[in-house]
């Protein structure tokens, strides 16, 4: 399927990490998600109910991020993920999440995990 949807650079607030200043005084966190799935329906009916609603999706993973600490961006990424397969629509997906605020005592552009899963993976 070579249709998608994609939202990138979501910011939400978070207290993630492994460090208890992190979970403290938490950071932002920028997500990008990337969905495959068939536009069809939706440009035939030009109706928003036959597509992923991108809207209420940025709502869901600011929910998310901004939800229960996990230590590991890799969690949360994971969490995020689940929530998004739950959309029967979507036949596989990506999602990064970067911490361009992670305590790294270098000077580093961002850090950031991806995790991908197609429907038959997700189970």
């Amino acid at each position: 399927m070579s249709d998608s949807i994609d939202l990138t650079g979501l910011a939400a607030y978070g207290y993630h990490g492994v460090f208890d200043h992190e979970k403290r005084d938490g950071q932002e966190f920028l997500i990008d998600v990337s969905l495959a799935l068939d536009t069809d329906p939706a440009a035939a009916s030009d109706d928003v109910a036959d597509t992923v609603h991108y809207g209420e999706l940025a709502e869901r993973i600011v929910a998310i991020v901004e939800g229960d600490p996990v230590d590991l961006i890799e969690t949360l990424a994971h969490r995020i993920l689940a929530a998004v397969l739950t959309d029967v629509r979507i036949a596989s997906a990506a999602v990064t999440v970067h911490k361009p605020h992670a305590p790294i005592p270098h000077q580093f552009a961002d850090v950031s995990v991806t995790v991908r899963r197609s429907r038959t993976a997700a189970g």
